[in-house]
Formats: structure tokens, C-alpha cells, sequence
């Protein structure tokens, strides 16, 4: 959990006083989140349309304000403030949650990022998205002071949907397909889906956009090759006991035949 910081150090993240801050203003943040909207998003048309229409750079002048405040020791205020952001932009993010330059949630609505989130530059999220805890109402009081919500590393990209619980950590450039449920470390560069969440055969991934973090899927995944792989199985097996039941069919035959014949034998002669 991040310490309270003196009034002096928190006012670097809203102005900075030379070149070496620039990185952590809080303009400088929300210039980013701006640029981030253009680039990844070809209908936001321009700046203007982008910071009156999009509740990601809404959200994120909220949080760029509250975050702050949450340093310095404050509780309500922050707190209060991402209250009506919510209101507004139906993101749910909480002051205290760490977001770097950069950062998109594309449509937003639904997405939520609790407390003790990381995440680092240039992360896009899409609507629906939850980077949360694992059962937070178990013991609660205990979890208070430690870090129970995922680290988003750098130019990561998370599909429609998906649910990343508790501490884990989303390596650099990774990939999140929609609506995947992700418990687990995902390596940097690699792309997941499913439920749960599972690396799929690519190479792995660098900075470059992709909408919705999964593009070119294989047509099938390890899973549906299994599957496929039993049912052929299960036919090879079916046609062997077809077989096997023809054979003795044919064995049986002339048996009874002269079972048949004999019968006759004797009914001529009680005759």
C-alpha cells in the first residue's frame, strides 16, 4: 500500500517544475491519455470530439485529481470525486489504483479497477472489464494492507469482458482475449483466451495496436483438437466392434445350420 505524501511531492503530479517531472504531471498524463483516444480509436475524429465525448479521458481527469489527494491521506474527497466520474461515465475506478500515461478504456461502460491496481503506460481496456480481487468479502479486514488486484504492465491490450483476479501480473504487450477469466501470471508478449484463461500458439507480441487484443486466432486450440482427436478415436473403435461382431456372425452360421438340419432329421423320423 502507497504511503500519504506531503502536500509538496503530490503537487508533481498535477504541475511539473521541470523536464525530469514531466513523466508523472498530471497534464502530461491526461496530454497522453488524449493522444492514446486518437490513436487507437479511428472514430474519435479529433481532439475536440475526444475530450467532450469519450468517458475514458472523463474518467481519467477525475482520477488524474483524485489520485493525488488519495497520497497526501485524504479518503472522502478522492473517493467522492470517482463516485460522480462513475455517475457520469459508468467506469468504476478507485482513486487509490495506480494508471500510467496513456491509458483508454474504448466505450468503458462496465469496466471496473479496484484499489491496489497497477497498470503501466499505454493500456486499453474495453468495456466490461474487471481487474479485481478474489473474494474480497473473506476475511475483508485482513486484506485491507495487502495488494489484492493485478499488475498491468506496459501496452497491454484487454478484450470486451474479460476478469483479471487478484495479484497477478500481465507481462509487457500481452494480450487479453474478450470475455477470458485470467487467475493466473500471463508472460510478456503472450496472448490468452478462454476460461480459464489459456496461452495460445503465437509468436509473441510487441507494442503494436491490435483492436480488441486478439487478431488471426489459429482455427483451432488445443482444446478442439483433443476433442476431435477422441472422436476419432471412439470411430475407429466403433468400426472394430462392427467387425468383430460380422466375424462371429459368419462363425456361428454354419452351426447353425446343421443345428437346423439335424432338427429336421429328427422331426422326419418321429414322423
Amino acid at each position: 500500500m502507497l504511503e500519504p505524501k506531503p502536500l509538496k511531492d503530490c503537487l508533481i503530479f498535477w504541475y511539473h517544475a521541470g523536464e525530469s517531472d514531466k513523466e508523472y504531471a498530471m497534464l502530461e498524463k491526461l496530454r497522453a491519455d488524449l493522444d492514446a483516444i486518437i490513436e487507437r480509436d479511428p472514430a474519435a475524429g479529433h481532439k475536440l470530439a475526444a475530450i467532450f465525448l469519450y468517458p475514458s479521458f472523463h474518467v481519467m481527469v477525475a482520477h488524474r485529481l483524485a489520485h493525488p489527494l488519495w497520497r497526501m491521506g485524504l479518503r472522502f474527497i478522492p473517493r467522492f470525486i470517482m463516485q460522480l466520474a462513475r455517475w457520469f461515465t459508468g467506469i468504476e475506478i478507485h482513486p487509490a489504483a495506480r494508471i500510467g500515461a496513456g491509458f483508454f478504456a474504448d466505450h468503458g461502460m462496465g469496466v471496473v479497477i479496484g484499489e491496489t491496481a497497477i497498470l503501466g503506460k499505454n493500456v486499453t481496456l474495453y468495456h466490461d472489464v474487471t481487474l479485481g480481487g478474489v473474494m474480497p468479502a473473506v476475511d475483508s479486514h485482513a486484506q485491507k494492507t495487502v495488494k489484492r488486484h493485478p499488475t498491468i504492465e506496459d501496452d497491454v491490450i484487454i478484450g470486451a469482458g474479460a476478469q483479471i483476479l487478484g495479484p497477478v501480473t500481465v507481462g509487457k504487450c500481452a494480450r487479453i482475449g474478450g470475455n477470458s477469466v485470467v487467475t493466473r501470471d500471463v508472460p510478456q508478449g503472450q496472448t490468452v483466451v478462454g476460461i480459464p484463461a489459456k496461452t495460445i500458439k503465437q509468436n509473441s507480441r510487441d507494442a503494436q495496436f491490435e483492436a480488441y487484443g486478439v487478431n488471426n486466432l489459429p482455427a483451432e486450440d488445443a482444446q478442439s483438437r483433443t476433442v476431435a482427436a477422441l472422436f476419432a478415436e471412439l470411430e475407429t473403435l466403433r468400426l472394430r466392434l462392427n467387425a468383430l461382431s460380422g466375424g462371429e456372425a459368419k462363425v456361428n452360421a454354419p452351426a447353425a445350420s446343421e443345428e437346423l438340419a439335424d432338427q429336421g432329421k429328427q422331426d422326419t423320423a418321429s414322423k
